[in-house]
């Protein structure tokens, strides 16, 4: 008995080894809630070169390299190195990276134009950004007080809605996108998810999106969703390649993928803080911040080389930590094993790829949902008085308002429309901290208005 229960509290502990039996469908949900999302930037960006020119041998290794060194990257962050040194490599967070869907506009124009070596290069740049970023993270800090990172939480939460309810309509573009076989699916998944978040126990609780997940993909079989032509397809082993597809560098590539790294380094700072907050009951320290962010481009330098496109911390797994709580970085670690393995052997990723994305949305949105609560949560302990609604307000109304009418920047420059036009996050995380900077604070309003 004593065991058993130890074994339970090692899930809620960054440390410690829990049963293998414990871990796996721990581990796996994390994989099915990113997979689909890690694999299909690397998709879009193949499409995009030469007008879909990319050899389907090219493909795989460029989609293999994105699941290998997603995983590397996660280990980097699990899994430190001179975690005693003044500037280490990684944070000692329980983080899972990915391929983030923040590059692919900017990946797309430089794939048309250029092709991948120059994504590649601009990436490297990036990376050496991010790197600087991170040794300045805890100036960078004091521009983020919990109104700030709650803001920004709740705008990621925001912004991943339209894709849960895409992809339970069945995803854009596909054949029978918002059939009602896609909503009847989705709708069954989510149920089963949340009844088991409410009313099952243990590892019926914790386990519930993976279960949830597993649920709908049976009844999608009934509806005939399932396609396994890519499976027979796939390649049983293959090892990701040094400099394949080589490195080229263009200077406006570039500063256009060095800008997303800078802003991406800022939003980790919130999805840092949301799995603390939201998991660990405290907020992230400042070598934290320093060592993650530093490792995160040095990792996006390294996966460069091998044809690994651009990763960032991965927010509905964010979610699943904060709704779940286990934190154990062996459940993380093992996630991003089976990731790994599914990038080496890419039969195994084809066969996560055949879950219908109408299952995914259903089991998401419930995950995008306590994002948005978790930065709720740390908006709420701040004194709402009208100085900080203002700034919570308008920064949520402009990010998102913007992004959902991205036509309104039409006039405007097309880098203007990237980075502004296609994120919620990233204008909602500049006009959060530059209205906190010039508002006077509540006291001073006070002392005016006497």
């Amino acid at each position: 008995m004593n065991s058993k229960k130890t074994q339970g509290q090692v899930l809620f502990s960054f440390t410690g080894r829990p049963a293998f039996s414990q871990a796996l469908p721990l581990a796996l949900q994390h994989v099915v809630a990113m997979i689909v999302g890690c694999v299909t930037p690397a998709i879009i960006v193949a499409g995009a070169v030469d007008g879909g020119g990319m050899s389907d041998g090219d493909k795989v290794i460029l989609i293999q390299a994105a699941l290998v060194f997603s995983a590397l990257s996660t280990f980097i962050q699990l899994f430190p190195i001179g975690k005693k040194w003044k500037l280490g490599i990684g944070s000692g967070l329980p983080m899972i990276m990915g391929v983030s869907f923040a590059y692919v506009p900017t990946m797309q124009a430089i794939a048309q134009d250029y092709g991948v070596a120059t994504i590649l290069g601009s990436q490297i740049v990036g990376g050496v950004i991010a790197m600087v970023m991170g040794l300045l993270a805890k100036k960078l800090r004091v521009l983020f007080p919990p109104l700030i990172t709650g803001t920004v939480v709740f705008t990621i939460g925001l912004s991943l809605y339209p894709t849960a309810i895409n992809y339970m309509a069945g995803g854009v573009g596909s054949a029978n996108y918002g059939s009602w076989k896609n909503w009847m699916v989705a709708l069954f998944t989510l149920a089963v998810v949340t009844i088991l978040n409410h009313f099952g126990k243990g590892i019926w609780k914790l386990s519930s999106i993976l279960i949830g997940i597993a649920a709908g993909y049976i009844v999608a079989g009934f509806f005939g969703m399932l396609e396994f032509e890519s499976v027979s397809a796939a390649a049983v082993f293959q090892l990701p390649k040094l400099m394949y597809f080589g490195i080229d560098f263009n200077i406006s590539a570039c500063v256009a993928m060095g800008i997303l790294f800078a802003i991406n380094s800022i939003q980790a700072i919130g999805d840092y803080s949301a799995t603390t907050i939201g998991a660990m009951d405290r907020t992230p320290k400042d070598k934290e911040l320093q060592d993650g962010i530093f490792g995160y481009g040095l990792s996006n330098i390294i996966g460069a080389l091998f044809g690994g496109l651009p990763t960032a911390t991965y927010s509905q797994n964010v979610g699943i930590i904060t709704t779940t709580k286990v934190i154990n970085r062996w459940v993380i670690g093992l996630a991003a094993g089976v990731l790994g393995l599914a990038g080496l052997v890419p039969k195994f990723s084809a066969l996560l790829t055949t879950i219908p994305q109408c299952v995914l949305g259903g089991a998401t949105i419930s995950v995008f949902a306590s994002i948005a609560m978790t930065g709720m949560k740390l908006i709420s302990s701040v004194k709402m008085d009208y100085r900080n609604s203002s700034i919570v307000g308008l920064a949520a109304a402009l990010g998102m308002g913007i992004s959902q009418a991205s036509a309104a920047l039409a006039t405007f420059p097309e880098w203007v429309t990237t980075i502004f036009g296609k994120s919620p996050v990233v204008l909602a995380t500049i006009i959060a901290v530059f209205l906190n900077i010039i508002l006077p604070k509540s006291d001073v309003m006070n002392k005016e208005l006497e």
